[in-house]
């Protein structure tokens, strides 16, 4: 993994940079979330401005003056945490993830089961696995992993 040298965090712009966020949210989805059907992929993202980003704070990762990821927090929950796909092992999700545990107090976070090696970043990062559901908070069918970090 190598750091990327001009990546900047910062608060998200508001609604006009959502289509920039489901985009890389899109692009991460479909390089990562093979498991989740097309129909649900395209459901969640009709559904990712207008109804998950307003209950969030978001905050976005840029490289060279262009949003790569961003990070949604309520709480002291991390809701979702995406890079471009093309970026990905760059370090972009590390840093933002930091940022967050620092800025925000980030302590928990759900994965898909079904998503190991995002499972792995985040138990990289100090995160243990604290219990499990069989569904998704939609009630669909896929798993998650209820991730906890301790204040350490």
């Amino acid at each position: 993994m190598h750091e990327a040298p001009d990546l900047t965090i910062r608060a998200c712009l508001g609604s006009q940079e959502h289509p920039a966020l489901v985009s890389i949210w899109r692009s991460a989805v479909d390089a990562t979330h093979d498991f989740l059907s097309e129909q649900d992929r395209d459901a969640i993202e009709a559904q990712l401005a207008g109804a998950y980003f307003p209950q969030v704070t978001l905050t976005v990762t840029e490289l060279a003056g262009r949003p790569v990821g961003f990070a949604g927090v309520a709480g002291q929950s991390l809701e979702m945490l995406f890079v471009d796909a093309g970026l990905h092992g760059r370090g972009i999700g590390s840093a933002l993830l930091a940022h967050v545990v620092r800025t925000a107090g980030v302590r928990a976070v759900d994965v898909n089961e079904q998503n190991p090696s995002a499972a792995a970043f985040y138990l990289r990062h100090g995160f243990t696995v604290a219990g499990r559901s069989e569904v998704d908070g939609e009630g669909r069918p896929y798993p998650l992993l209820h991730l906890t970090r301790s204040l350490a």
